[in-house]
């Protein structure tokens, strides 16, 4: 009977390390063992997904959102959340389109006035966050509502577009060939969007695992009481987090209003969400568990490949919200879930 239960006990716990073993493959490679699959399903399914230009519009598609998504991680490194992104990106788009359309300005002076709306919004956030103590989640929607409202006021709730009517008599402005070149022209063959994403992912990247700064952003959001009486500036690399966050978004909306050649209201409505999902599923790339750039550059890609390829498939416009949700649920599951059991 002895041998018996001991042969018992040793194939239940074989069985358990076996089973630990599948957990924490799934959760280090899960999401990118789906991705792969996704791409493999999308390209036999149609021939023309696995294509140069195919991937070069999934790249284009997702640059934007992975722009605000980057500043998104970064503000989260600290533990905090910038809800007002989208809101910042949507802003950044009316001011660009009247910098150049109503005043009859530069696309250089548009591009500064843009970087420059970026910071105001991420100096709200600071001032909420680090100097007034609001809970980051509930400051950062404040601000988000705030200046979505601003930018109606700004604009009377109009789109800006070359020739709109401004006090009776056409508007003097126009989008310069240079700042329309930003969102649809190409350098070697690859959009200019893709590029600046590219070089942002790397930038954000090195920051957050190369530096000093990104080890202190890292500490404060593990723990911020054990950072501070390590010596760690607290309020000023919670500052400079969403500082990254309000330029991310800025650029984001500079290029997003290139593209579009013209501001529309509300034009950076969509991008919350996405961007915020694309941080989130990155946690579980690689099993990270944690903000961290090269996860959400995946996290968008991964975004990108499915809606591109339900397109192609013609599958509803309502059904790829529901995919992104469903990706979504899956990454936290992976990240969280399978962490406990591995």
């Amino acid at each position: 009977m002895t041998g018996i239960a001991s042969g018992v006990g040793a194939a239940a716990s074989a069985r358990r390390r076996a089973a630990s073993r599948a957990a924490a493959l799934a959760y280090r490679y899960g999401l990118l063992g789906v991705l792969a699959v996704m791409l493999v399903l999308f390209s036999l399914l149609r021939p023309a997904f696995a294509t140069y230009p195919n991937a070069l519009v999934v790249l284009q598609s997702v640059a934007v959102v992975g722009i605000v998504a980057l500043g998104v991680t970064v503000s989260m490194t600290t533990g905090g959340f910038d809800l007002s992104a989208g809101a910042c990106v949507g802003t950044v788009v009316m001011v660009t389109a009247l910098t150049m359309v109503r005043f009859n300005l530069t696309g250089g002076t548009a591009i500064v006035a843009g970087l420059l709306t970026g910071l105001v919004v991420a100096g709200v956030n600071v001032l909420l966050t680090v100097v007034a103590k609001v809970p980051d989640l509930v400051a950062t929607l404040g601000t988000l509502f705030l200046f979505q409202g601003l930018a109606l006021i700004v604009t009377g709730g109009q789109s800006v577009a070359p020739g709109m009517t401004v006090d009776g008599a056409p508007a003097p402005g126009r989008f310069t060939e240079g700042f329309v070149w930003l969102g649809s022209g190409t350098i070697v063959s690859v959009p200019v969007p893709v590029v600046v994403f590219a070089l942002l992912a790397a930038a954000v990247y090195v920051l957050l695992n190369h530096t000093r700064w990104g080890r202190a952003l890292y500490a404060i959001g593990g723990n911020a009481e054990a950072a501070r009486l390590a010596g760690i500036r607290v309020a000023r690399y919670r500052a400079l987090a969403y500082a990254v966050s309000g330029v991310c978004a800025a650029v984001a909306g500079i290029l997003l209003t290139a593209r579009l050649g013209r501001g529309d209201v509300g034009a950076g409505d969509p991008y919350l969400l996405q961007s915020v999902a694309a941080a989130l599923i990155g946690f579980a790339v690689l099993g990270a568990n944690r903000p961290n750039a090269l996860g959400t550059v995946v996290g968008a890609l991964f975004i990108g490949v499915a809606i591109n390829g339900l397109t192609m498939l013609n599958a509803p416009y309502y059904a790829q919200t529901f995919v992104q949700g469903a990706l979504l649920v899956g990454a936290l599951v992976t990240s969280y879930t399978l962490r406990r059991i591995r």
